[in-house]
This record gives C-alpha cells, structure tokens and sequence, in this order.
C-alpha cells in the first residue's frame, strides 16, 4: 500500500505543470543532442549543469533525467540515416539500422528503435521503482568503512570494465583523486595545494573539469575526427512497422530490457556494454544469424531496448547508494551535492517528492519521447544537415558562458579550457577521461569516509577487514587488481618470448 501512494505522489509532482516543462525540456534537449553525431548525454549535461543551479533541486534533476535518457532515444536516428552514431550506445545500431534504410525501410528501423525504447525504459523504471527502496535499507547497515570501500570498489570496476585499457584508466582516475584532494581539507579546515591561488582554495569545481574533458575536448575530437555524410534520402512515411516486424522484435525488445537492466546496475560502461551484449545474443539466438548486418530489425530492437534499460538501471546505485554507475551519473551526484542533497540509503526517506517526483517523471518522459520521436522524425532529418562550422563553435560559446555564469570567474573558464586541451590529448592517447571526473567527484567522499573509518578505530587500518561487508567489498577489489596484474604479466612473459625466439 505505501508503494502505491509513493508512486500516486510521484505522478503528482512529475504531472506538476512547473516540472512537467523542465521535463519535456530534457527529453527534446536529449534527443536533439542524440540526434546530432558526436555529442551525447555527457557532453549535453555537462554544459546544460550551471543552468540548473538556478532552478529548484526536483526540476533539475528531472531535466537532467529527461536529457539522459533522451539522447538514448535520438541517438538512433543518426545510426540509421547517416550510419554515424549520435551517442555511443547506439554504435551497433548502425549495423542492421543503416542497412534497413538503405532498402527503404528506415521508417520501421526508427518506429521499431522508439517503440523498443519506450517499452524498455517504462520496464526499467517500474524495476527502479521496486529494487531503489529495500536496496537503500540494506545499505543503511554501511558506516564509514564499507563507504570508503564501496566508493574504492565503485572506481576500480570503471576503470576495469570501461574503454580503454584498464592501467590507462587507474592512471586517469588516480589523477582525478588528487584532483580532488585540492582546496581546504574537509576535516580540519587547512588548506592544502592551493599553489597560494586564492581562486582554488574552495577546491577544483565540477563543472568546469566536466564541461572542459567531456564538451570542449568532444568539440575539439568533432572537428578532427567526424566525417560528414549525407542523409539517406529514403522516404520515412510507413514510420510504425508491419505486423510481422513486431513479432520479429518483440522478444529481443524483452531480452534487450533485462539484459540492459543488469549490465547497467554494475559501475562502468553499460550503455556500451549492454547494446553490444544484446546484438550478440539476438545474434546466437535468431534462426537465421546471416541475416545480421544485412538489415536484420532484430539488430536494431534489441541493442535499443537494451541502452534504454541500462539509463533507468543507472540510477538504482546513485539514489540507494549514492554511488555514481557511470559519468553521467557522477554529473549527476555532483548537481545534488551543489543543491545540498545527499544522495544515499537516507534519501528516499528524507527526499521522498525528489526520489518518488523522478521516478513518476521518468514513465511521462518516456510517453513524451515516444510522442517526440516518431512525428518529428522529419525535423531531426533537418537537423542532421546543419553545417558543423557553424554548430560547433556555438557549442563551445555555451560552454564557456555557463561556466562563467555560475561564480563569474574567468579563472574557472580558464579552467575549463585547460582541461579542455587536456581531454583533447589525452583521447588522442587513448586514454579513458570518463574516470578523471569520477576521481574528482569520488575524491573528497572516499578521503572522508575513510578518514572518519580511521578516527573511529583509533588509526587502526584493521577495521576494513574485521567488518564483513567491508571485508568483501575490499575482496572484489583485490580479485579485480590481480586480475589485471595477471594478465599484464602473461603479456609481456609472451612478448618477450617471441622477442627472444
């Protein structure tokens, strides 16, 4: 019964006309953003954050809701007509997407892409809704230890799972720990690697290491990198699919969301993870294999389903735990902690119109993408055709005006172009970014919680051992390292056999 009127109070905060715009203002931002090659949900939250520090904390993050799951819907429409993807996830959609539009279906690749999505991310919400709740109560038994190595365990599996390779993305993340170390110590008020800058005494804000590493260097990789491609010029009328489509879909849709679902309650790259890991099954599944990449719609409903489900299971850890899954999720930890809520097992019980106000948002944003995505398909085509020197540059305008407009520091745009720059290089070096802004926002939680481990053991170290879960979160870690280690050490065995035969 009280799951009933939580959800009845829900709805009642996300139908609130106030929330509902800043709703629809995400879910058509997200799309757009899908929708245009290059950029993504990280990309699009990173420079849209300072707008929502003006805005109470409930719209803001229903909007930055909106914005994540959105660019999952739109970023489809560029894999199928331009066989670029629009985010990431959607990267195995333009196997068997592009190939539907080039023999003229690309209308029934892109209803089948939204209906998949809207069933998949209404699945996975109505999931969050039930796990969020006992999830938080379990983690209610965590003190400061299992803290601190819940958040060690949080950064090592990104850095283990994500892109990349796993010592590159131990190197970037311990970078955005000492990061995060800078400013006035949290415990005893001292301020420490300052540099004697009076601007860094309050420490290294979020948002202009997010805008910088994610939206000036994605602008920076864009202009190198994105190769322009025309439109399929295919006609989209027939957008909702025939009847057979349907049955062909509708059990790769339903392994797509539970698939999704899992991989995307783990930390790490789960949009990603889940897309190919669908395409895969339906692949080992389907009666006829060969036709996959020849534009099988199977190909298309399942890895769309999938990403869709993994945004919803994104938020499980984040509202329970308050542990960020991915980067988007970290963005959005460190919008909450800037509006001075703490996202953890107290959560739901102190913030309930929060919790219950984004679950409730998250069925009407899906309702209102699936409404946005399928008339507006002709608009998004138009979109695709906008000049990149005329777009791209405006991208980095907004960037900087945001950054400027939250404290009115031109020290935090310089900032932002540093770590612009340096995102830039470091992608051309193939390193994983995405656990940089994990590190700085993980930093000062995990130094407190482990320092407050330590006061209350009287500086014994032993304390991470002796409590059970502590003990076992602490196991996966080193199972983990050694893995890696292993496995490093095999390799260069290997090379330096053959070097010697």
């Amino acid at each position: 019964m009280d799951l009933l009127t939580n959800v009845m109070h829900g709805f009642v905060v996300a139908l609130d006309p106030h929330n509902l715009l800043y709703c629809f203002l995400g879910v058509l931002a997200g799309t757009l953003i899908g929708v245009l090659p290059g950029l993504g949900p990280l990309a699009a939250i990173a420079f849209l954050l300072p707008v929502t520090f003006y805005i109470p904390v409930v719209p803001s993050l229903i909007m930055l809701a909106g914005i994540y799951y959105g660019a999952m819907y739109g970023g489809s429409t560029t894999s199928i007509l331009v066989n670029i993807p629009g985010e990431a996830a959607s990267v195995v959609t333009c196997l068997d997407g592009y190939q539907m539009a080039l023999q003229g279906r690309a209308g029934p690749a892109l209803g089948i892409s939204a209906i998949g999505s809207f069933i998949a991310g209404s699945i996975g919400v109505v999931i969050l809704m039930l796990l969020a709740p006992p999830l938080a109560r379990f983690a209610l038994s965590f003190g400061p230890a299992e803290f601190a190595s819940l958040l060690l365990l949080a950064m090592i599996v990104v850095a283990y799972i994500g892109s990349g390779e796993t010592i590159k993305a131990l190197m970037i993340g311990t970078l955005g720990l000492a990061l995060g170390t800078i400013g006035t110590d949290q415990i005893s008020g001292f301020p420490r690697f300052d540099l004697g800058i009076r601007d860094l005494q309050d420490g290294i804000g979020v948002v202009p290491v997010a805008i910088g590493v994610f939206g000036i260097s994605e602008v920076l990789v864009n202009v190198e990198a994105l190769e322009r491609k025309d439109v399929v010029r295919t006609s989209l009328r027939g957008i909702f699919p025939s009847m057979q489509d349907y049955r062909d879909s509708a059990l790769p849709i339903l392994r797509g969301t539970l698939v999704g679902f899992l991989v995307g309650i783990l930390p790490g790259g789960s949009h990603i993870v889940s897309s190919f890991l669908s395409y895969g099954i339906e692949k080992k599944v389907s009666r006829h294999p060969e036709k996959f990449g020849h534009g099988a719609i199977e190909g298309v409903a399942g890895p769309e389903s999938a990403n869709n489900a993994a945004t919803s299971a994104a938020f499980v850890p984040l509202l329970s735990l308050g542990i960020p899954s991915n980067a988007v999720m970290a963005l959005m930890l460190g919008a909450l902690l800037i509006h001075g809520v703490i996202p953890g097992p107290k959560l739901i019980s102190e913030q309930p119109t929060l919790f219950w106000g984004v679950i409730g948002s998250m069925y009407v944003g899906n309702a209102m993408l699936l409404a946005l995505n399928l008339p507006l398909v002709g608009l998004w085509v138009q979109v695709l055709r906008v000049p990149y020197r005329i777009l791209l540059p405006l991208i980095i305008i907004f960037c900087l005006v945001g950054v400027y407009c939250i404290n009115g520091s031109h020290f935090e745009m310089f900032l932002t172009i540093l770590f612009g720059v340096f995102g830039y290089v470091m992608r051309k070096l193939d390193y994983d970014i995405a656990p940089l802004i994990m590190g700085v926002i993980i930093g000062p939680m995990f130094e407190t919680a482990f320092r407050q481990a330590l006061l209350l053991s009287k500086g014994s170290f032993s304390i991470f051992v002796t409590r059970p879960i502590s003990a076992c979160l602490l196991g996966v870690v080193f199972v983990l390292l050694a893995k890696t280690a292993i496995f490093k050490a095999g390799k260069g065995l290997n090379i330096f056999k053959k070097h010697k035969d």
